[in-house]
């Protein structure tokens, strides 16, 4: 089997077109995100979440739990994802790093495979993660009332070529936009570290409410407008679990190493909410009010 060092040394510009993009991705991942402010506080389990750490979500925008589920669950994970990126499975749908080769090796797709969508509707192994009796309940408690799943996603930065996800909100994507707020849970399954491309967030943020997006390297906030030095980083373990309001400005910066960091992410929604209208859409999260530009 290819090793991701192996995958990494074949071709370390993996996820760019030229080496003045590789180097245009190293000043971004200087510029936008620091990497020595880190969560004040950590929840051990999901057992240990308290009252004061629900508060603290709503007030912060954000919770980390070093161990949110067990490492049995995160080894079915890892395989089901693997068997889904291999074809063993049908009907999530998978986003390649680059343009996809039909000459790949199965090791060599599976690790230049970026996102997979629409999983747990497939996949019992998954399903077991985003319907844990557990998580549903931390889920409720944390809205005052039942929520249900609208989303599932896994992120994946291959090593050498996992690129930036730049500063957004994940409510301003369409699928998440909710007359409330909603919230992902974004789960490590390598470790998610400040080297690899862990998750970084600006805390109180969500407060701003919805702001412009623009259409620059993804949907995104405009660069000018993040706040670097609030940046707060995340590092997991497998296991381990950031749960954040979908207002929350976050990111990812580029996976330069050969190491994996494969996630999975969660968006879960009041039962009670119902869809923005596309007017109401627009209004929020894009600059149909300002003209301003990016």
């Amino acid at each position: 089997m290819l090793t991701p060092e192996q995958h990494y040394n074949k071709n370390p510009l993996h996820a760019y077109e030229s080496e003045e993009h590789y180097e245009q991705a190293k000043r971004l991942a200087t510029s936008l995100y620091r990497y020595d402010q880190l969560p004040e506080r950590r929840i051990a389990t999901i057992d240990a979440v308290t009252d004061d750490d629900v508060k603290r979500f709503w007030s912060e925008g954000y919770v980390v739990i070093d161990r949110l589920i067990g490492l049995e669950l995160i080894e079915a994970a890892k395989q089901a994802l693997s068997d889904i990126i291999a074809g063993a499975v049908q009907g999530p749908r998978i986003q390649f790093v680059g343009k996809r080769r039909d000459d790949w090796t199965a090791e060599e797709k599976e690790l230049s495979a970026r996102v997979v969508t629409n999983y747990v509707a497939y996949e019992p192994r998954l399903q077991a993660i985003s319907h844990h009796p557990d998580i549903e309940r931390l889920v409720a408690r944390l809205f005052g009332e039942t929520g249900r799943m609208i989303a599932d996603q896994a992120l994946l930065k291959p090593p050498g070529g996992g690129a930036e996800k730049p500063w957004h909100q994940d409510m301003a994507y369409g699928n998440f936009a909710y007359d409330k707020s909603v919230f992902g849970i974004w789960i490590a399954l390598d470790p998610a570290e400040l080297d690899n491309g862990c998750m970084h967030i600006i805390p109180y943020s969500h407060r701003d409410g919805g702001v412009p997006h623009y259409a620059v390297r993804d949907w995104q906030i405009c660069d000018t407008s993040v706040r670097v030095e609030r940046d707060v980083a995340v590092p997991l373990p497998p296991g381990g679990a950031l749960l954040f309001s979908s207002l929350l400005h976050h990111g990812t910066p580029p996976n330069f190493t050969p190491k994996r960091r494969r996630a999975l992410q969660i968006h879960y929604a009041p039962e009670s909410a119902v869809k923005l209208t596309p007017q109401e859409y627009k209004r929020i999260f894009t600059n149909e009010m300002t003209n301003a530009e990016c």
